[in-house]
């Protein structure tokens, strides 16, 4: 199986979900390590940081000089905003691929009018989706969307999203199968990806339709795909700890044997490789404090005893991440590997229901149809303040 976005044929029909704080440049070479040729997308940016050119928000747009089609999410509630950070990004050379947010559940972005909230909006959601078609067209450059079911577990909107935003001429679409209330709560509603997929289908659309949630083993992605009439799986949390996931999806998406498990050993060399990178890229001080919270997801399943997950924990600099690297592997053995089901442990969020944070007024209205056809711009006054200033 192959997917095409746009013009950029991927090696399998397999997409790395943007994540906040983990999917940068480091992360990315390491799951383009074990399979080179998906799309591995950067972590979200605002646009509004991108065009007033906020040195903090430039810096995290960054990719290797290997690194094809160099895909970059953005997400914004100004249509004019986003139509012009789509353009300055493809006019200075700097992206092959752009990603739309409109499934963000966080209530920092949701209670500005962001991610997940404009949906509720569809008139809304064609402007920036038409703003950020237009601006890549000249450059050839695809845009794609990504989406959640909706705001409320008993108001669906995914598929009026869908035909908004195939209407306005993406690249493709992807959907979380999680409502912004459930969060990261319970389980993924896969047959919602399946009636999306039939929905467009019924439009006469052969728009390339991917499902994102709970794909933790590669025979995930594979049942995903046959239970739903998906075209693509996007991955997440799946990956966190786990960036050979990729490796084994394309060896199961083209029919070939999986890989079990990795060894103690083998996860041991692949964390102390991602830690010498993100101290290349921040410095040693910032990437190992930024490395324990992944320490955490390598050694989720694994035998290796609490003393060293507290060191792990604690971990300043790569020299001691060595030596407990090697006192973790001389205690439980370089071929230990995870215990039973514990590859499907759950990595990443996983708190919900939430209360959903939304802008005052963003569903005032008799009846929430009333909603469709308001452009409404939210205040955007304080957005730098998502980006550090």
């Amino acid at each position: 199986m192959s997917l095409l976005i746009g013009d950029h044929a991927l090696a399998a029909p397999v997409v790395l979900a943007p994540m906040a704080g983990v999917t940068n440049a480091p992360f990315r070479a390491l799951c383009r390590r074990f399979a080179p040729g998906l799309a591995y997308v950067n972590e979200m940016v605002m646009a509004t940081p991108v065009v007033q050119v906020n040195p903090k928000t430039h810096r995290m747009i960054t990719f290797a000089d290997d690194e094809f089609p160099r895909s970059q999410q953005l997400y914004g509630s100004d249509p004019v905003i986003m139509g012009e950070a789509v353009r300055q990004l493809c006019d200075d050379g700097r992206v092959d691929h752009v990603d739309i947010n409109f499934g963000c559940p966080a209530a920092k972005v949701t209670r500005r009018g962001g991610g997940a909230a404009v949906p509720a909006r569809p008139e809304l959601l064609r402007s920036i989706v038409r703003a950020a078609v237009r601006a890549a067209a000249p450059h050839g450059i695809p845009v794609t969307t990504k989406f959640r079911m909706g705001l409320f577990d008993d108001w669906p909107t995914f598929r009026r999203t869908g035909e908004v935003c195939a209407e306005e001429g993406v690249a493709s679409i992807a959907m979380h199968a999680r409502t912004v209330e459930q969060h990261y709560s319970g389980d993924a509603r896969w047959e919602a990806i399946g009636e999306l997929k039939e929905h467009m289908a019924s439009l006469g659309s052969d728009l390339p339709v991917l499902g994102n949630g709970d794909i933790w083993e590669a025979a995930d992605a594979v049942a995903m795909i046959e239970r739903t009439g998906c075209d693509g799986v996007v991955i997440g949390r799946g990956c966190l700890g786990r960036p050979w996931l990729f490796a084994d999806l394309v060896d199961a998406l083209s029919g070939r044997p999986v890989a079990g498990p990795r060894t103690l050993g083998f996860v041991a060399s692949v964390m102390a490789d991602h830690a010498a990178a993100l101290a290349q890229l921040m410095g040693e001080d910032h990437a190992m404090r930024d490395f324990r919270k992944h320490t955490g997801w390598y050694m989720s399943g694994y035998p290796v005893g609490s003393e060293i997950r507290r060191r792990f924990s604690t971990t300043a600099t790569l020299a001691e991440l060595d030596d407990i690297l090697a006192a973790m592997l001389d205690r439980a053995g370089e071929g230990a590997t995870v215990v039973d089901g514990g590859e499907r442990i759950k990595r990443g969020h996983t708190n919900g229901p939430i209360r959903v944070a939304l802008p005052e007024g963003w569903l005032d209205g008799e009846a929430r149809h009333a909603l469709d056809s308001d452009v409404t711009v939210p205040d955007d006054a304080d957005v730098l303040a998502l980006s550090g200033g």
